[in-house]
């Protein structure tokens, strides 16, 4: 087995795949929080995942954060990722990603990522760079990164990826995440939004999308 370099929490799926490679969902939280605080969201999704719930590698505030944030275009609103520390959590969660698909049997063509706030850049971010590993993306109260908002990968066209916002969102307000929207829909991507009258938190009826996108993506790659 390899090592995994972040830690993490891995939930197996209900039923065995026998020697069938089963798919998987990388799910990654936002600033703050830690590995546990997704998993009542991923608790939703289909039986036959198997969830691997990063922890980003930083301490902060009682949790963790992916990078420091880069303040010198305004305040919290137009903020951008510290380049080199995003830069480093970038690397540690695709070296991840290739060590839990060896260390847990995971079907390496059927692999999803999932993150809200810096989770949901941190995912975009890796979609544009290694479109091929991943074969669908959700990215809630999130956008996209200066540093990646001109790639244009082979392999982009016609992927799925779920774009989450809140209308009421004064952290990462719903016009960046609207434009992460365009910017993926402008280079092919398969996108689906959702504007939710919340703020950086995911309710009800975001989470009803969020499941009935994974479930129908799932359903197709079986």
């Amino acid at each position: 087995m390899s090592e995994i370099p972040l830690q993490h929490i891995h939930v197996a799926p209900d039923h065995g795949f026998d020697d069938e490679l089963a798919p998987a969902v990388f799910v990654l939280h936002g600033r703050g929080a830690d590995e546990e605080d997704l998993l009542p969201v991923a608790r939703h999704l289909p039986d036959e995942l198997h969830v691997v719930s990063l922890r980003a590698p930083d301490p902060l505030q009682g949790g963790y954060t992916w990078y420091e944030l880069d303040l010198s275009a305004g305040g919290l609103e137009s903020s951008q990722p510290h380049a080199a520390e995003f830069r480093r959590s970038l690397d540690l969660v695709a070296e991840s990603v290739d060590a839990a698909v060896e260390s847990y049997g995971l079907d390496p063509d059927r692999l999803g990522l999932l993150g809200f706030s810096q989770g949901a850049i941190t995912s975009l971010s890796l979609a544009l760079e290694d479109p091929d590993r991943y074969a669908w993306v959700v990215a809630l109260h999130g956008y996209l990164a200066d540093a990646h908002a001109n790639l244009e990968p082979a392999g982009i066209e016609g992927k799925p990826v779920f774009v989450g916002a809140g209308a009421g969102d004064r952290v990462i307000p719903e016009s960046r995440s609207t434009a992460a929207a365009d910017r993926f829909d402008e280079i092919g991507a398969a996108v689906t939004r959702g504007s939710y009258p919340g703020g950086h938190g995911i309710g009800q009826q975001e989470l009803r999308d969020v499941v009935a996108f994974v479930e129908s993506q799932v359903a197709e790659e079986a």
